[in-house]
């Protein structure tokens, strides 16, 4: 821990550091401030090690953490919902892991998670299956293996558009850098005569060669970032009633969700990936949650691959395929008439505005004009908004679909509902619908049924939880 927590904390502040080198470069004082600020760091990290303890009690697991601000955070263990062990290049190098424990607390900011770092490997595993088996229970022939990634799947990661992410922030911190360190491109051989091509050549084939450069780029940070993050990826059963998935090729990482905390699955399908015929599977499950991005959540149960396997992923992991098989009710004329009034009406609005500033502020005829193409693909938009929409109650289950740029198709168990949320808009309202939100301690801790009608709203409510809105209805 003392090799580890320096070195994560610089690695964190390696941007601060390089703008603080390049910064002082005109003082001539870089370097000094540099080192000075890099010590400081290095020995934060070290008060990390010298005031944190944590103990396992029959009852509960402790933290105790912090020299300025003394914090202490337990759990009972029959509240552990998951495990997720870590292990990043170092800690793989010095056999060490890091452990969060799950246990149906919000992680938000000011809720903080109950995390173990620095353990050795074996006690990491030993302290998962105690806390979710609550005995130390041994691996391998007590495991039954439900899916293991194909190497042939990667030819779906370039429509992931995952590396999309990954060539904004590399764009910007070189920018950063560029900018700080008063650094003039031009000075390099390649990049000078990268601009004289551009400059020289007409504007249609600048076009076509940044959009292929960029396409191009993507499709590679998005293939390097699918390896990275989904290598030897699988996804196994413990007969004591959890599930497994390990995967990660240089960041190693297990996460362990107990059976009994599953409150269903999601069928997630991105634009791109749609169109190839993928899907990817998600748990909905308390103590994990879906919103910080299912590639760096724990709640992976397949990743991008065929909707196929993707379904039958589901299907296994709550015992029954019909809830994302079975047909879908439709949200009827109304609801999709919203869909084309607010897909072409934002995108007239958007028109408007730029022609107003166009007419106003003097700027280029081709910057409204290229703002005027949102209008007709947002028709096709549209359309497929309104054919995603649906739901269905199929035995204990609701299901519930959605989305266009990214289509979802959530499977929430009865049994995790445990609340819901009516609520209409001043136009909902003339269309006689509603937005139904049905409230979970699971996944994204609310699913929404949505451009419903009023009556429809009613009655599903009182299906999920009877007489929970008798109270409430004319």
């Amino acid at each position: 821990m003392l090799i580890i927590h320096p070195v994560v904390e610089l690695v964190r502040a390696l941007p601060a550091l390089v703008g603080l080198l390049l910064a002082g470069q005109s003082s001539g004082h870089g370097s000094r401030w540099t080192l000075i600020a890099t010590v400081v760091v290095a020995g934060a990290g070290m008060l990390r090690y010298l005031t944190t303890r944590f103990r396992v009690t029959p009852v509960q697991i402790q933290l105790r953490h912090g020299l300025l601000r003394r914090r202490t955070v337990a759990a009972r263990l029959d509240r552990v919902r998951s495990v997720d062990v870590t292990a990043h290049p170092l800690h793989r190098v010095l056999g060490l892991s890091r452990v969060v424990i799950g246990t149906g607390t919000s992680d938000r900011k000011g809720h903080p998670a109950l995390t173990l770092d620095g353990l050795r490997a074996a006690d990491a595993a030993r302290l998962r299956n105690e806390l979710l088996h609550r005995a130390p229970v041994a691996s391998g022939e007590d495991e039954t293996e439900l899916f293991r990634l194909p190497v042939a799947w990667v030819r779906y990661a370039p429509f992931t558009l995952s590396g999309a992410v990954s060539a904004l922030a590399i764009a910007g911190f070189a920018w950063r850098v560029i900018s700080e360190g008063h650094v003039d491109p031009n000075r390099f051989g390649p990049l000078r005569t990268l601009e004289r091509h551009f400059t020289t050549a007409p504007l249609w084939q600048d076009v076509v060669e940044v959009a292929a450069l960029a396409i191009g780029f993507v499709a590679v940070a998005s293939t390097a970032g699918y390896v990275l993050a989904f290598w030897n990826f699988r996804l196994t059963r413990h007969r004591g009633g959890t599930l497994h998935v390990t995967r990660g090729l240089v960041t190693a990482r297990a996460t362990s969700i107990e059976e009994s905390r599953l409150r269903g699955a999601e069928l997630s399908e991105p634009l791109l990936l749609r169109a190839v015929g993928g899907a990817r599977t998600l748990a909905i499950t308390t103590g994990l949650r879906v919103g910080r991005g299912a590639e760096r959540g724990g709640t992976m149960l397949m990743p991008p691959g065929p909707r196929a396997a993707a379904v039958r992923i589901a299907a296994d992991v709550i015992g029954g395929t019909a809830p994302f098989t079975a047909p879908l009710l439709p949200h009827g004329r109304r609801a999709r008439r919203r869909r084309y009034v607010r897909a072409v009406g934002t995108s007239t609005v958007l028109v408007v505005a730029a022609a107003v500033a166009w007419w106003l502020a003097g700027l280029p005829m081709w910057t409204w004009l290229v703002v005027a193409v949102l209008v007709p693909l947002s028709v096709p938009l549209a359309a497929d908004r309104a054919a995603s929409l649906g739901h269905a109650l199929v035995g204990n289950y609701l299901v519930t679909r959605g989305g266009s740029l990214v289509r979802r198709r959530a499977v929430l168990a009865r049994a995790g509902v445990i609340g819901v949320n009516v609520r209409s808009s001043v136009f909902q309202r003339r269309a006689g619908l509603v937005t139904l939100t049905v409230t979970t301690a699971a996944g994204r801790q609310g699913y929404r049924v949505q451009d419903v009608a009023t009556a429809q709203a009613v009655r599903i409510a009182d299906a999920l939880l009877p007489g929970l809105l008798s109270d409430f209805v004319r």
